[in-house]
């Protein structure tokens, strides 16, 4: 539920801070007050779109931020999880439009696409009111209610499941059936370049070492010429080694002198006997070296060989042998086609018997139930200012195929005189008449499990009387579900409020400016009496008032 508001230099507001209740709330005051800016910046909140001409004037920007709580909202939650957006029982969208039209959308502090913000916007509110805000227009929200008016969620799941594994299948057919002589070109091509790399004969110990060995057998007269030099003046007379030698047994003979002397000497013999360990490993590397320039030539021919395999697969030397075994699990998988799309069709024909045992249980229940929520929402709509009006859900078969959620379309259809045709909720021009039919069919299938908050605007046009107390009795009903958030100018519908905003505004010297107010008991009773009774408030029109607010507890 919407927990908190707070707007800063948007539009007439310079600052507003705002918590609402759970419940029913409502919002009043004079026409022209400035109350739809709770919707504008609700709206913003939500992810829709901004206009710089929304920043007050000689602002540089404007911020609306609106706090969830979502603790017990587990499809809110489970969609910012898998937005990587961390919740703690509370989702935080923050809007900033600046003056030069840009704007920045955050989720719990997380710089988000606008995509993102009205993704979870639809789960957080639902807008009852202007065309362009309602989900119930949608045929996916039309299909969601009745599937919990008759509760088939656990049955949709699970036939969605189904029809995913179909598709998945059904691509994987499509992909191996597809393009089959390029898939014949592709088998002989495959055979041709195996065979080559099998030709080869080349081992892993071969292509790791080849090019180090070419190298050194390449360069073997400079090794011998640079090491013999080096080793001859290591073991020469007058040679490194000797004289390390000579000095560590002089050194030895001052130990009987001085023994502090003792790490010296052991840091100087250490060196000898590492220098003579050196003269050894120099002597054997000596011995390794070869001059056969036969080798040589046979290691640089077959080096050719495999750089010139190695372009033709676009990978290096020591990658041939991934190469070898690609080809081969390729080509196996291509000879292994015609046995793997038998396999596929046998298992995409037991998944189409499987869709079609659960879309017949679905559809049965769906049938029923969309019978039964037609007639009380029908029954409803007459208590709401629109006799003879009627509502029908619809389901008409798709053609054959195999589709999520089902093989029929979903479609909410009404009509609101006797003597017209039903048609399309969309085909519906009032805005009222819109509002008070998504009011009639949220109070049948009330269940927050879908949108937690539900906005009313012009929910009670052209309406008074007794009928606006069925309305205001009906919000405070669907309030035992929902969160309601109403917006009237009927004293009949605010008395049956929980909480009680009112909107007025307030000229100064910059601009006017709106403020939105909390009223207190004596508060509601004013302002019930100022609707009934105009700006003067008489004795008899806060009596009225007292009365309404008592006979809707």
């Amino acid at each position: 539920m919407l927990s908190q508001l707070s707007v800063k230099n948007l539009a007439v507001v310079e600052k507003l801070d705002l918590s609402f209740e759970s419940g029913m709330s409502t919002v009043t005051g004079e026409t022209g007050a400035g109350k739809s800016i709770i919707l504008q910046a609700l709206n913003l909140a939500l992810g829709h779109r901004s206009d710089s001409t929304l920043v007050r004037h000689g602002q540089d920007k404007a911020e609306v931020t609106a706090i969830f709580d979502v603790a017990n909202q587990k499809k809110i939650q489970n969609y910012l999880q898998k937005q990587s957006l961390e919740e703690y029982g509370e989702c935080i969208l923050r809007r900033i439009i600046s003056k030069d039209g840009r704007s920045k959308a955050f989720i719990n502090n997380v710089n988000v696409p606008l995509s993102i913000m009205r993704g979870v916007g639809e789960l957080l509110i639902d807008m009852h009111g202007q065309n362009e805000h309602q989900l119930l227009l949608r045929n996916k929200q039309q299909r969601d209610l009745l599937d919990i008016y008759a509760q088939n969620s656990e049955l949709c799941d699970a036939l969605n499941a189904v029809v995913s594994e179909y598709n998945a299948i059904s691509n994987q057919i499509d992909e191996l059936s597809s393009n089959q002589d390029l898939k014949q070109r592709q088998q002989e091509f495959l055979q041709y370049q195996l065979k080559e790399l099998e030709d080869a004969e080349f081992t892993l110990d071969e292509l790791n070492t080849i090019e180090y060995d070419f190298k050194t057998r390449a360069n073997a007269s400079n090794l011998i010429e640079k090491t013999t030099q080096v080793l001859n003046q290591l073991e020469q007379e007058s040679g490194a080694n000797a004289q390390l030698l000579n000095l560590t047994q002089i050194l030895n003979q001052t130990l009987e002198t001085d023994k502090k002397l003792t790490p010296i000497a052991q840091m100087l013999s250490s060196a000898q006997v590492q220098t003579q360990e050196t003269i050894y490993e120099l002597n054997n590397y000596l011995s390794s070296l070869s001059f056969d320039d036969q080798t040589t030539a046979e290691l640089e021919s077959r080096l050719s060989e495999l750089h010139d395999l190695a372009r033709k697969h676009s990978c290096q030397i020591v990658e041939l042998i991934t190469a070898k075994d690609e080809a081969a699990k390729t080509l196996k998988s291509i000879n292994s086609t015609s046995t793997l799309l038998n396999n596929l069709q046998k298992q995409k024909k037991t998944l189409a018997q499987k869709y079609y045992k659960q879309t017949k249980v679905l559809s049965k229940i769906r049938v029923e139930k969309a019978g039964l929520l037609s007639n009380l929402v029908t029954e409803s709509l007459q208590t709401l200012g629109m006799p003879g009006s009627m509502f029908k859900v619809a389901l008409p078969k798709k053609t054959p195929g195999v589709y999520y959620n089902g093989d029929e379309n979903i479609n909410f259809l009404v009509k609101t005189n006797m003597g017209s045709d039903f048609k399309a909720l969309k085909k519906i021009v009032s805005g009222g008449e819109l509002s008070r039919i998504s009011l009639a069919i949220s109070v049948v299938s009330g269940d927050n499990e879908y949108t937690p908050t539900l906005i009313f605007d012009e929910v009670d046009v052209g309406i008074s009387g007794a009928v606006a107390e069925v309305v205001g009795h009906k919000l405070k009903q669907l309030s035992k579900h929902y969160q309601i958030i109403c917006i009237t100018h009927l004293a009949q519908v605010a008395a049956f409020s929980h909480q009680h905003l009112h909107v007025q505004k307030v000229q100064k010297e910059n601009g006017a400016e709106t403020t939105v107010t909390q009223l207190s008991d004596n508060g509601r009773v004013d302002e019930i009496a100022r609707i009934l009774g105009g700006s003067t408030i008489t004795d008899k029109a806060r009596v009225a008032a007292e009365e309404m607010i008592k006979m809707s507890i």
